[in-house]
């Protein structure tokens, strides 16, 4: 399994209520996509950087998304060119789930 966590600094800060009705707009957009079991959206405290982490079945399937015109629309959408940072994740547990899971060795 893959993380990606990606990374924009807003142009002005926003709170998160300002957030949350964004990411509520963008949120349909990452239903069904091949690979993705999930992603968080985050803002960091002071509202001034906002972006994503993703738990992805692959690192294939996670550089599908992260195109140029991913990356263009969210430079128009927040105003700024995002960072994307990928991370191995050989295990991950879920509480909700009450699940260990980890990829084959």
């Amino acid at each position: 399994m893959i993380i990606a966590m990606t990374a924009f600094k807003l142009p002005q800060p926003i709170t998160t209520a300002e957030a949350r009705r964004v990411f509520l707009g963008t949120a349909p957009t990452y239903q069904g996509v091949p690979g993705l079991f999930k992603k968080h959206y985050v803002l960091s405290e002071d509202g001034g950087t906002a972006g994503g982490v993703y738990l992805w079945n692959s690192r294939e399937e996670a550089e599908a998304l992260y195109t140029n015109a991913w990356r263009a629309f969210v430079a128009e959408k927040y105003g700024t060119e995002p960072t994307v940072t990928f991370f191995d994740s050989p295990v991950t547990v879920d509480n909700l789930a009450h699940q260990v899971l980890a990829d084959e060795a």
